[in-house]
């Protein structure tokens, strides 16, 4: 076994004889495998035992095996204890949820603590398997067809190649003792059922199908490595064409592996697609993504705006990241968009920097009559999501007199009477 295990190492270069790493230590047949393997193989290898408490004098017995086993093969073995009923209600989670997180989160800290370069767990074959049918019967995209992966951070798997029945077969061989873990043999969550019940069935069918069906995520798993790196160059935009999209056949997919970097699933994926031009859909990551005019756009949700005073020159910060500088200065005329130059003898203070708001209205330079703000947007072809964060300046009377990087309002802007401007400008930091 251990030479289909080599080749699988050196296949997806997990292991380094150079490093240190750290094996999850159950007491397993799986894990006892993986340590006898990495240890014959003369890897510099430490073992890593939680006891969860959740088996009673079971949970002890896999503990002690785990010592004597570590101290037999000269292994170091580092232990923890947990009360994981305690941390699933405390967290709201479920027991095997509670016992995942422990179980990680120590092996990372500990993996840090003692300079290993990964952590070694002993999924096999049937594992990936089972992985592949749960995520088939619960829907799932091409990602949860492709099964448990032999990387993931600092997460290694290196006999993702072999079934646990080449695993029983190779420590009866050696001679190896293991425990067994009595939850795993009843019916009683989802992964036992179909350990248990669904791929005996479908061995029937296929003696070969769990072969079968690993040889195809892997297939799929190559076919998803090529797929993502062609959608790469989307990463690190916030807006696509979505004609870009269907040059490849399918914007749906592509669209999935853009937009799940910002939390949004299939379905969403599929709304957003199917919207008509303003439709927006928010993640539960806080993004919100926008259809318009062909583009699908991608920002943060929108944060509370507080609206800002001002009572006089002076400079203002206005959220943390914006200032608002305000001053009297020579006649002239701007024509920056983040710069209004008017006329100071028609600005009555305190002026109000806030968010647009519903019904706003204005008389914009040059025309003649008001104008509410939202059509002045939809005349200037501004997204629904530069329309949500436009400012406006109003003053003490309630009058708008400046749509920031947009308009000024008629009434107040320079002219041939002007002796003193007031200038406001407005800037991101």
């Amino acid at each position: 076994m251990w030479s289909k295990v080599e080749r699988y190492i050196e296949k997806y270069k997990l292991l380094k004889y150079s490093e240190l790493y750290l094996v999850a230590l159950s007491g397993g047949a799986d894990s006892v495998a993986l340590l006898l393997l990495l240890k014959n193989a003369h890897f510099n290898v430490h073992a890593a035992h939680c006891n969860f408490h959740l088996r009673g004098e079971e949970s002890d017995r896999d503990e002690a095996f785990c010592v004597e086993l570590c101290k037999g093969l000269g292994v170091e073995l580092h232990r923890a204890h947990f009360d994981t009923r305690e941390y699933a209600e405390l967290h709201k989670v479920s027991i095997e949820m509670a016992a995942r997180e422990l179980r990680y989160r120590w092996f990372e800290q500990l993996r840090e603590d003692i300079g290993a370069a990964g952590i070694c767990v002993a999924h096999h074959r049937d594992d990936s398997v089972e992985t592949v049918l749960l995520n088939l019967v619960r829907g799932t995209g091409l990602r949860g067809l492709t099964g448990i992966q032999p990387r993931n951070g600092c997460i290694l798997r290196p006999l993702l190649c072999v079934s646990r029945a080449e695993i029983e077969a190779f420590l009866a061989e050696k001679g190896q003792k293991y425990v067994t873990d009595s939850t795993n043999l009843k019916a009683d969550v989802q992964r036992n059922i179909v350990r248990l019940e669904v791929l005996p069935l479908l061995r029937k069918l296929n003696p070969a199908v769990a072969e079968n069906i690993q040889r195809t995520a892997e297939n799929l798993g190559e076919a998803q490595t090529v797929l993502a790196a062609l959608v790469s160059k989307y990463k690190c935009c916030n807006s696509v064409e979505i004609s870009e999209l269907e040059k490849y056949g399918s914007s749906e997919y592509i669209a999935f592996e853009w937009l799940k970097n910002y939390g949004f699933n299939g379905s969403q994926v599929q709304q957003i697609l199917n919207a008509e031009c303003g439709g927006m859909v928010h993640s539960e990551q806080g993004y919100d993504v926008l259809k318009d005019r062909g583009r699908l756009i991608v920002e943060p949700a929108l944060k509370p705006f507080k609206p800002m005073r001002i009572p006089e020159e002076g400079t203002y910060v206005l959220d943390g990241n914006n200032t608002f500088r305000v001053h009297k200065c020579a006649v002239y005329v701007s024509k920056e968009p983040h710069i209004a130059t008017l006329d100071a003898a028609k600005i009555h203070f305190p002026l109000t920097v806030r968010r647009v708001e519903e019904g706003d209205w204005m008389q914009p330079f040059g025309m003649k009559g008001r104008k509410l703000l939202s059509d002045l947007m939809t005349d200037l072809k501004t997204t629904v999501f530069e329309k949500r964060r436009q400012l406006v300046v109003v003053d003490s009377q309630g009058v708008i007199v400046w749509a920031i990087g947009l308009r000024i309002a008629d009434f107040v802007a320079v002219s041939d009477a002007t002796k003193t401007v007031i200038e406001l400008v407005f800037s991101v930091q």
